[in-house]
C-alpha cells in the first residue's frame, strides 16, 4: 500500500509547525508510519539551497534565481526522499510544497504562472499532494508572530504588500484545488488543530 502526501501551507506565522505535529500524532495513532519534510530543504543538498534562499546577500537576488533555487531544492526532496517513502508505504507530511512557489514567486514576486507551470512539469511531472491544508492568516498577524520567533530572514523582510499578494494568490488557488481545505489560522491554536484534524478525517473517510 502506497503512502499519502499531505502538505501544510500558509504564510509565515500561520502555525504550520504546530499543525504538522498534531497531524503526525493523529496519523500515528491510526497505526500509520509517518515522516515529515520541509521546503525548501529536506535533504543535505536541499538544505544547502535553503540557506542560499534565506540568506540576506549583498547583491540583488533576482526573481529568476529565487525561483530556480526553489525548484532545484524541491526536485532533490521529491526524488530522493518523498517518492521513496511513499513507495514504502510511509505517509509524508510536508511543510510547504509547490503551492508555496505559486503563492510566493507567482503572487509575491509576480513571476508568470505559465513559467511556474513549465518548471513544475520539468521537475515534478504530474506529482502533487494527496491533501493540502491551507492555514489562512493576515500578513500583519503572521509577521508579528514570526518576529516573535526572532530575526526575520530575507523573504520574511519582503514587506506587507508582498505578503498581501502572497495571501491573495493562496486564496485564489486553494479555491480551485481538489482535496484541499482552508483553516482560519487566527483562531486559538486548539481550534486550528481541531479544524485541521476534522478536515483531514473527513478526507480520509471519503
Amino acid at each position: 500500500m502506497l503512502g499519502k502526501f499531505i502538505v501544510i501551507e500558509g504564510l509565515e506565522g500561520a502555525g504550520k509547525s504546530s499543525v504538522i505535529s498534531a497531524i503526525v500524532d493523529f496519523l500515528r495513532a491510526k497505526g500509520l508510519e509517518v515522516m515529515t519534510t520541509r521546503e525548501p530543504g529536506g535533504t543535505p543538498m536541499a538544505e544547502a539551497i535553503r540557506d542560499c534562499v534565506k540568506h540576506t546577500w549583498d547583491e540583488t537576488v533576482t526573481e529568476q534565481t529565487e525561483l530556480l533555487l526553489m525548484y532545484a531544492s524541491r526536485s532533490q526532496l521529491v526524488t530522493n526522499k518523498i517518492l521513496p517513502a511513499l513507495s514504502n508505504g510511509t505517509w509524508v507530511v510536508g511543510d510547504r510544497h509547490d503551492l508555496s512557489t505559486v503563492a510566493y514567486q507567482g503572487g509575491g514576486r509576480g513571476v508568470a504562472l505559465s513559467s511556474l507551470s513549465q518548471l513544475k512539469q520539468i521537475t515534478l511531472g504530474e506529482f502533487s499532494p494527496d491533501f493540502t491544508v491551507y492555514l489562512d492568516v493576515s500578513p500583519a498577524t503572521g509577521l508579528a508572530r514570526a518576529r516573535g520567533r526572532g530575526e526575520l530572514d530575507r523573504i520574511e523582510l519582503a514587506g506587507a504588500a508582498f505578503f498581501e499578494r502572497v495571501r491573495n494568490m493562496y486564496v485564489s488557488q486553494i479555491k480551485g484545488m481538489p482535496n484541499a481545505c482552508t483553516i482560519d489560522a487566527e483562531q486559538t491554536m486548539e481550534k486550528v488543530h481541531a479544524d485541521a484534524l476534522s478536515a483531514l478525517d473527513d478526507w480520509l473517510s471519503e
